[in-house]
């Protein structure tokens, strides 16, 4: 059973404000997570709900290994693997997956080639070109993708609907044991969402997959039900419940955890 457990996480960033409110630079850290719990076990999904600046984010690059976020404390393990000893490229092989906020564009290279640098990356050998073409097809497909998506530019011009569509079409393609889903319903339309949460909903259907979901709103959860909510706040969980808990943030919002994490 793929299991990702975080345990007492304290994570710092580099270049932020100083303890005293002064300016940060390089070589000064500002403490973010300050101690972290959670697991996520194969065939859950959990919904981390949290304000700006709650640290949410942090969490997220903190499991998939940024260099910009030290981790001070604490232990992040896959199956009972060493997770932060791991590269990144190595926590990839690994089983996790990570679909970023702000996805990065790379000029020069194609949707296509970078899936399946990626796919061969994961897997440990190159698909044949024939079964991959096949393979794409069929995951843009899922996905109301048009198929000349494949020969544009990574990520560049995309609209906010293309880049979430794409961390999907990665996920779906590179089938980790873990998806860490940071804030993929940010700048979707109705339409969009619906299709980006039918292929979540696909990927946590098949046996051997948990959800790490990170969101502001409950909209996604609609079409995504959770497990889990847990609510962030002030670099840690601060609540926990089931899908009812973020009934309870829609209608009264965060302001009555806001004290809680001091």
């Amino acid at each position: 059973m793929a299991t990702l457990e975080i345990r007492d996480l304290h994570v710092s960033v580099e270049g932020s404000a100083n303890s005293a409110g002064g300016a940060g630079g390089p070589g000064v850290h500002r403490e973010i997570l300050r101690g972290v719990n959670l697991a996520v076990r194969e065939g859950e999904t959990h919904a981390i709900m949290g304000p700006n600046g709650s640290g949410k984010s942090t969490l997220a690059y903190a499991i998939a290994g940024h260099p910009k976020y030290l981790v001070t404390r604490g232990s992040v393990t896959l199956d009972d693997e060493d997770v932060l000893a791991m590269s990144v490229d190595a926590r990839a092989r690994a089983g996790l997956f990570l679909a970023m906020q702000y996805p990065v564009e790379v000029p020069g290279v194609t949707v296509s080639n970078f899936l399946r640098t990626a796919v061969t990356a994961v897997r440990g050998e190159a698909p044949r070109l024939r079964d991959f073409v096949r393979e794409l097809r069929a995951a843009m497909s899922a996905l109301n993708i048009d198929p000349a998506f494949a020969e544009r530019n990574l990520n560049e011009g995309f609209s906010g609907g293309e880049k979430k569509r794409h961390e999907i079409l990665q996920l779906q393609l590179l089938d980790p044991k873990v998806a860490v889903l940071d804030e993929t319903d940010s700048g979707l339309d109705i339409d969009a969402l619906r299709v980006v949460s039918e292929g979540i909903n696909r990927f946590r259907e098949k046996p051997g997959h948990g959800v790490l979901l990170i969101t502001h709103y409950t909209r996604i959860l609609r079409y995504v039900k959770p497990d889990f909510v847990h609510v962030f706040v002030g670099g840690r969980i601060v609540e926990e419940g089931g899908p009812e808990l973020a009934e309870l943030l829609e209608s009264e919002g965060y302001e009555r955890f806001m004290g809680v994490s001091a």
